[in-house]
């Protein structure tokens, strides 16, 4: 018995898909054990400091913080793995139908292809991440908010 090309495809897409899976959850129960930081568990909280860091805008300690850990979580290689999943999920859909059109000796249709739908989402997801991660430079020279000096009146003095 020998394999077509969209078989060996097929299988070598739903293999790349369990290794990427598998990385991925090791990721993500990193994540989940980690304490969360107080501004990140806001809504809209990481990307507000995100956009902070963008465009370069003074941040406090705590926001500091955050943006440090998303940076770090957005730039991981096992963060890259969630996308690269996802768009082995549409190579094996695609691969897969193909071999079905091949052995019965049909055309492809559309719903041959519906499997290129979360490809292109997880490129874009990907694309979003290493954006992200790129901040790390800015980093580096983030301003920090001067604290306001308390202001204590003078002790008196006898």
């Amino acid at each position: 018995m020998t394999l077509s090309l969209w078989a060996i495809l097929t299988i070598v897409s739903l293999a790349a898909v369990i290794v990427f899976t598998a990385i991925a959850s090791v990721f993500v129960m990193r994540l989940v054990r980690r304490p969360p930081l107080p501004l990140s568990d806001e809504l809209g909280g990481i990307p507000r400091v995100l956009q902070k860091l963008r465009k370069r805008r003074p941040m406090s300690e705590e926001e500091l913080a955050v943006a440090r850990q998303a940076v770090s979580d957005r730039g991981s290689w096992m963060a890259l793995c969630i996308p690269a999943a996802i768009f082995c999920i549409g190579c094996f859909y695609v691969f897969g139908s193909l071999e079905y059109v091949h052995l019965n000796g049909g055309t492809p249709s559309e719903r041959t292809f519906l499997g290129v739908i979360p490809m292109f989402t997880s490129t874009n997801l990907a694309i979003r991440m290493v954006r992200s991660a790129s901040l790390r430079r800015r980093l580096k020279t983030a301003v920090l908010l001067e604290p306001p000096e308390a202001q204590t009146a003078p002790l008196p003095t006898q």
